[in-house]
């Protein structure tokens, strides 16, 4: 799992410097913060790719419809629904292992839902929106073509300046007035906060939070921004 190659370090701090004690203390405070996102209440802990643990045995989120952001051959036997965060520097690993395992196995869907963290990533949610907006224009292929570029010019963790959004939509062939037109009204506002709702319902903790699917049931999870030869094994599993 992705997790596995964190490297985690104690912060040094020399006992006789109290100005060292008091920014190990803030580090420590701001690494706590980035990696735990209280969502709702404090009873309801997400940790950022800390995906599902096994305690769902049946898939919670709605069913996969022909309307969905879905890359590959839409009658796969296997469909693997991903909720992420355009500004998770995880789900931008994620993004690129899983345009890989659609390539190389025409018997898996990819289904793209949006699940953006505002209290980890302030520009997420807008830019769900505007994937959104390039689909309301050139429906599924444009949408997958201005998530992919997204995902490839950002340097996560709110590093995309707005103004990027526009010059998005632009290079991948839509109408800038339009596409701006519709960010600006929050047209597919709704939209992407139906998905967030409906994460949460799968049991989703954190971004990546993927699910593989067989003919509607669950058959296993993707626990965070799994390596690619690992999902492949997982796929291999499935009869």
């Amino acid at each position: 799992m992705e997790q596995d190659h964190l490297e985690h370090h104690e912060p040094i701090i020399k006992p006789n410097n109290q100005s060292q004690i008091a920014g190990a203390i803030v580090i420590a405070g701001l690494v706590i913060a980035g990696a735990i996102l209280l969502k709702g209440t404090s009873s309801k802990v997400a940790v950022q790719n800390n995906a599902n643990n096994g305690e769902i045995t049946t898939f919670q989120g709605r069913p996969v419809s022909a309307d969905e952001h879905i890359l590959g051959n839409k009658n796969a036997k296997i469909v693997i629904v991903e909720y992420s965060d355009t500004e998770c520097p995880f789900c931008k690993t994620f993004h690129t292992t899983m345009q890989q395992v659609v390539k190389d196995r025409s018997d898996v869907a990819w289904v793209f839902r949006h699940y953006p963290i505002p209290q980890l990533h302030s520009k997420a949610t807008r830019e769900a929106e505007a994937t959104e907006c390039a689909w309301g224009q050139g429906g599924n292929d444009a949408f997958w073509e201005y998530t992919n570029r997204l995902f490839e010019v950002t340097t996560s963790n709110d590093g995309l300046d707005e103004s990027e959004l526009p010059k998005i939509a632009q290079y991948v062939g839509l109408n800038v007035s339009a596409f701006n037109n519709c960010l600006s009204t929050g047209k597919y506002k709704e939209k992407v906060a139906s998905d967030v709702s409906d994460g949460v319902k799968a049991g989703v903790r954190g971004t990546p939070s993927s699910f593989i699917l067989v003919k509607g049931k669950l058959v296993n999870s993707i626990p965070g921004a799994m390596p690619y030869a690992s999902i492949i094994e997982m796929l291999k599993e499935i009869k």
